[in-house]
C-alpha cells in the first residue's frame, strides 16, 4: 500500500504544487536581450531523386529545419512569400544577389537537397552570404542515414544546430536535446523524454505510483528523480544509456528534489532523514559522502547548482526563516546564506541560468484571498536583483528550466485548462506549447 506523505511533507508538496496570484511587474534589463536577429531565408530542399520516400521525408527535413532555425531566437526567418520561384539545390543554382537584395534582402542562405536511395537518405546543405557574392559559402555539410522520418528529423537538427553554431556566436544550438518532464497519460505520474520541441514523447520509468521533479545528469547518462514507494520517497535513478532503472542508495524519510552539479561530481536533494524537517543534503555522484547543508525549521526544498561555478546552491525555504516559501542561496559548504526573493507574496522552483547570472523562477506576488494576476515565471539578476517578468496574465506558470545555450526557458502552464509544457526564448517572447496529451508537468532540459 502507498505511503502518504508524513505532515511536513504536506507542507514540501504544497511549495511544490500549490499556486497563488501574482501581479504585473516592469521590465528591467537583466542581459538577456538578444541583439539584432540576422535575416535568414531557408528555401524548401530540392528533391534529388525519384525514390517514392523522397517526397514525404523531404517535408519532415524542411519543416523540421525551418522550425529549428526559427525558434533558434538568433534569426529573423525571411517569409518564403519573398523568394523567387527557382529554388536552389547546388550552389551552381543559386544566384546569391536575388537573394540578397529586395525583395528577400536576406543576410543569409541555407539551401541544399535531399534524395532517397538504395534505403538511405542523402542531405546536402550550405549556407551562403548573400551579402558576399564573391565568396559567399560559410558552410556546406552531408549526411547520410537510414531513410526514415525520425533520421530526416535528426539530419535537420544536425544541419540546423550547424547554422547556429556559425551564426550564434559560438554558441552550440539546442536542436538535438532533450527534455525530461512528469505525465500522467498512463493512468500514473510517471517520467517522460522528448525531443526538444516535443517530437518523440516516451515513457521511461514504471513504477506504476507517483514519479517527481526528473534531473537529467550533465552527461546525459541518468534521470534523477523522486519516486513513491511502499513505504516514502526515494530518490530514483534511471540509466538513459540502459533503458532501465539502476540502483541509488535509500535514505531514511522522505527524500524530493534531486539536483546535479554541472560537473556531475556532486548531488544535491531534499530529506526529512534526520528529524522529519525537510532539509537540504549533499552527497558525491553516487549517493555518498552525505552532508547535511540547511538545519533551520521548515521544510527546505529544490535545491539547484550555479552550473558556472557549482560554488552556490539556490533552494526554497518556508515556514521557518520565512512565513512563506522564499529563495535563498548560499554557498557550496553551506555558509553565507543569501535570502534574495521578498515576501510579497511567494518564490518557488529556482532554475540557474547556465552563465551562472541568472535565476529563473516561479513567484506569486502579492499574496493573499483576491489578489489579481497569476503565476508567473520571472528571472532576476543575482548580482543587481533586478528581475524581470516573462510571462503575463496566463494563470499558473511553474518550473522553469533552462536550456543549456542559455537562449531558451521550458516551463509548465495550465493556460489552455491542463498542465501542459511549454518553450520560450529567455526574454518571454516565442511561447509555444509542445505537449498536448494527458497532463505534463515539471520539464528538465537535458544537456547538449
Amino acid at each position: 500500500m502507498l505511503k502518504t506523505p508524513k505532515p511536513v511533507f504536506a507542507l514540501l508538496l504544497l511549495l511544490v504544487f500549490a499556486f497563488m496570484s501574482a501581479s504585473a511587474q516592469d521590465w528591467v534589463h537583466t542581459g538577456t536581450n538578444r541583439g539584432a536577429p540576422i535575416k535568414l531565408a531557408v528555401p524548401d530542399f530540392k528533391a534529388a531523386s525519384g525514390d517514392p520516400q523522397t517526397a514525404p521525408l523531404n517535408t519532415v527535413f524542411n519543416q523540421t529545419l525551418w522550425n529549428d532555425l526559427d525558434n533558434s531566437g538568433v534569426f529573423e526567418m525571411v517569409s518564403k512569400s519573398f523568394y523567387p520561384l527557382q529554388m536552389p539545390g547546388t550552389p551552381g543554382e543559386l544566384k546569391v544577389e536575388t537573394w540578397g537584395n529586395a525583395p528577400v534582402d536576406a543576410a543569409m542562405v541555407a539551401f541544399g537537397n535531399l534524395g532517397v536511395a538504395n534505403g538511405k537518405v542523402n542531405v546536402q546543405g550550405w549556407l551562403f552570404d548573400a551579402k558576399n557574392a564573391g565568396a559567399p559559402q560559410i558552410l556546406g555539410k552531408q549526411y547520410q542515414e537510414n531513410a526514415t522520418p525520425d533520421y530526416a528529423r535528426l539530419i535537420a537538427h544536425k544541419f540546423a544546430d550547424e547554422i547556429i553554431f556559425r551564426l550564434g556566436g559560438g554558441i552550440p544550438g539546442i536542436a538535438e536535446t532533450k527534455l525530461y518532464f512528469i505525465s500522467s497519460r498512463s493512468g500514473h505520474k510517471e517520467v517522460w523524454s522528448m525531443d526538444y520541441d516535443g517530437q518523440g514523447q516516451h515513457q521511461l520509468s514504471h513504477l506504476n505510483s507517483f514519479a517527481l521533479s526528473p534531473r537529467v545528469s550533465p552527461d546525459n547518462s541518468r534521470v534523477a528523480f523522486s519516486g513513491m514507494t511502499a513505504d516514502s520517497w526515494q530518490i530514483m535513478m534511471y540509466s538513459v544509456e540502459l533503458g532501465r532503472m539502476v540502483s541509488f542508495p535509500r535514505f531514511r524519510g522522505d527524500n524530493f528534489s534531486p539536483a546535479w552539479s554541472s560537473d556531475g561530481t556532486k548531488f544535491s536533494f531534499s530529506s526529512s532523514m534526520r528529524d522529519g524537517d525537510a532539509d537540504i543534503y549533499m552527497t558525491d555522484a553516487s549517493g555518498g559522502g552525505l552532508k547535511r547543508m540547511t538545519a533551520t525549521k521548515g521544510p527546505d526544498v529544490s535545491p539547484v547548482f550555479n552550473p558556472k561555478t557549482n560554488g552556490q546552491i539556490a533552494w526554497v525555504s518556508g515556514g521557518g526563516r520565512t512565513r512563506l516559501p522564499q529563495i535563498y542561496i548560499m554557498d557550496a559548504d553551506g555558509s553565507n546564506v543569501q535570502q534574495i526573493t521578498n515576501q510579497e507574496g511567494y518564490a518557488v522552483s529556482p532554475s540557474w541560468s547556465p552563465n551562472g547570472m541568472l535565476l529563473a523562477f516561479a513567484w506569486f506576488r502579492k499574496y493573499g484571498p483576491g489578489a489579481p494576476g497569476a503565476q508567473d515565471i520571472y528571472i532576476m539578476d543575482i548580482a543587481s536583483r533586478q528581475f524581470v517578468q516573462l510571462t503575463h496574465d496566463s494563470r499558473r506558470n511553474d518550473f522553469p528550466s533552462w536550456s543549456p545555450d542559455g537562449r531558451h526557458i521550458v516551463f509548465q502552464s495550465n493556460r489552455t485548462g491542463t498542465d501542459q509544457i511549454w518553450t520560450m526564448l529567455a526574454d518571454g517572447t516565442h511561447q509555444q506549447q509542445i505537449t498536448r496529451d494527458g497532463k505534463n508537468s515539471q520539464p528538465n532540459w537535458g544537456f547538449k
